[in-house]
């Protein structure tokens, strides 16, 4: 097999439905397939081309740290392109964030995070959250609840998890037995009060290393909490000295209108973990700690070959020069905006829209049966689809696949996001009795 036709009748006997997708070359908002059809991406690689595909900067910055290292352990000794990120890094994350360390994928992050606050605390125990995702890895997987699919047939797992609910105030039972007195704009605690019921029933306050959570949940539905959740919980915390972990790896580098999620929420976490499009398309993730609490993790304990690879690093150190100097940041608050408010309008003539949810565009729409809050996944598929016929690329999310999410590389202009809506729009039109 030496070209890509070769290729086709084994990838047709596996994946039958990507031939139809087989995707050859990226620039910007758009990608081509093998006929040469252009598509509007608005997947983003799952929320890791933030800059776009192959962003000319990223691109050159690629090409030459290829023509002079590509690799040196870090164990080994430091090198320029990651001393660079570590000073590009200091610039966007909370200043009380010291100290890094750098791996390959979001899952390997979350996995030095539970580590580290594990030999950090000499505590065992993790609180997660329903419909989280952390990665498909034996101890990820073992924090993640979003989907059966990712722990059928792999049990048993790491023991010490706990599940707590999330603050998904659209399905909170509270909210929907008394709206009038709960919900999102109005003070509900009930998955706080849940968090403390688990830490009296279920891992005492003392055996607790850490909790877990990510900003605004991706895999499980892109739901957006109440700040007074993510406040409540750093009280939580700060009150037992268990370690708040916030995985950013979906929601960083400028996905949510900010630079990381957790600013709209007024919060600093102990570990912060990176990754996705920390490196607009190359493996790189990261941790960022306070160093009180790196300086208890034992050298030597725990590391990897590819960690902070050079070329790697200096993707990541382009990448967010790219965010800062392009402004795409706040390029996504003010298109995230116009996305929610054309959102919003589609879901007033739309009974099939349950709900519209996000953070600058990091957007999801969830899809109900008319008439009440039953999940309907078969018409957000049937949506997925007829958008991708008319040449628009989305995804589905949600416990039972019912939302789909807004993740466009954040270069997006007026044209592009009218486009994507006028396709959008037309779906629910062409599926309306589906």
């Amino acid at each position: 097999m030496n070209n890509l036709e070769d290729y086709l009748p084994y990838v047709s006997s596996i994946w039958p439905h990507l031939l139809e997708t087989i995707i050859v070359r990226g620039e910007g908002i758009y990608i081509w397939d093998k006929t040469g059809r252009r598509y509007l991406d608005f997947t983003c690689g799952i929320g890791v081309t933030n800059t776009g595909h192959c962003h000319p900067r990223v691109v050159t910055a690629i090409r030459e740290q290829a023509g002079r290292l590509l690799h040196l352990q870090a164990n080994t000794a430091y090198h320029e392109p990651m001393l660079l990120l570590i000073a590009a890094l200091q610039e966007v994350v909370p200043s009380e964030l010291d100290t890094f360390f750098f791996t390959n994928s979001g899952a390997e992050a979350v996995e030095s995070a539970v580590k580290l606050a594990r030999q950090a605390s000499g505590r065992t125990n993790v609180i997660a959250f329903e419909r989280s995702f952390h990665g498909r890895t034996l101890g990820t997987m073992s924090l993640t609840s979003s989907k059966i699919i990712y722990r059928a047939g792999y049990q048993p797992l790491m023991p010490a998890v706990f599940f707590a609910p999330y603050a998904y105030c659209y399905r909170c039972p509270k909210a929907e037995a008394n709206p009038e007195m709960y919900g999102f704009d109005k003070g509900c605690d009930w998955a706080l009060e849940q968090v403390n019921f688990l830490l009296k029933s279920q891992t005492a306050p003392e055996e607790t290393a850490a909790i877990l959570l990510e900003p605004v949940l991706g895999e499980g539905g892109y739901i957006v909490p109440p700040s007074h959740f993510l406040l409540g919980l750093r009280e939580i915390c700060n009150k037992h000295d268990i370690l708040l972990i916030v995985d950013e790896v979906q929601s960083g580098f400028g996905r949510t209108g900010r630079f990381f999620a957790l600013e709209h929420f007024g919060i600093v976490p102990d570990i912060l973990i990176m990754a996705k499009s920390m490196a607009s398309g190359l493996p790189l993730s990261a941790i960022a700690v306070r160093g009180e609490i790196m300086n208890r993790w034992k050298p030597g304990s725990h590391g990897g070959t590819y960690g902070g690879n050079a070329l790697a690093c200096a993707a990541s150190e382009a990448t967010i020069r790219v965010l800062q100097e392009e402004k795409l940041v706040e390029n996504s608050a003010r298109f995230g905006k116009k996305l929610m408010d054309r959102l919003n309008s589609l879901k007033e003539s739309n009974q099939c829209i349950g709900d519209v949810r996000g953070l600058g565009l990091m957007v999801g729409v969830e899809f109900v049966v008319p008439g009440g809050r039953s999940p309907d996944g078969k018409k957000a598929k049937a949506i997925q689809k007829s958008c991708l016929d008319d040449g628009l690329l989305l995804l589905t999310c949600g416990t039972d696949e019912n939302v789909i999410r807004w993740i466009p590389p954040l270069i997006i202009n007026e044209n592009h996001l009218e486009e994507a809506l006028n396709i959008f729009e037309h779906a629910l039109k062409v599926t309306a009795n589906s």
